[in-house]
């Protein structure tokens, strides 16, 4: 039970769904990317984005001096299972 209440804390946030629905079909996008088209400040999604990664979430890869993010296919199946509920 304690790890639902981790995956519906994660999701309650409307910027982490929007995240995850912008990195979705495997997208990859940089930290100023998703804070431009999320309309908020580098600081806040990179917090969110440190939360998505620490649960797994997403994975983050290195390139040429930025750090783009996308769609962890090994996340756990909890998560998987509540981001197809919330995001239909």
């Amino acid at each position: 039970m304690k790890r639902w209440i981790v995956v519906f804390r994660v999701l309650a946030n409307i910027n982490r769904l929007k995240i995850i629905k912008m990195l979705t079909d495997g997208k990859k996008m940089n930290v100023g990317d998703i804070a431009e088209d999320l309309k908020i400040s580098f600081k806040a999604t990179s917090n969110h984005l440190a939360i998505l990664k620490n649960l797994d979430i997403l994975e983050a890869q290195g390139v040429d001096g930025h750090v783009f993010y996308s769609i962890n296919p090994q996340m756990s199946k909890d998560f998987q299972k509540a981001i197809e509920i919330t995001l239909d």
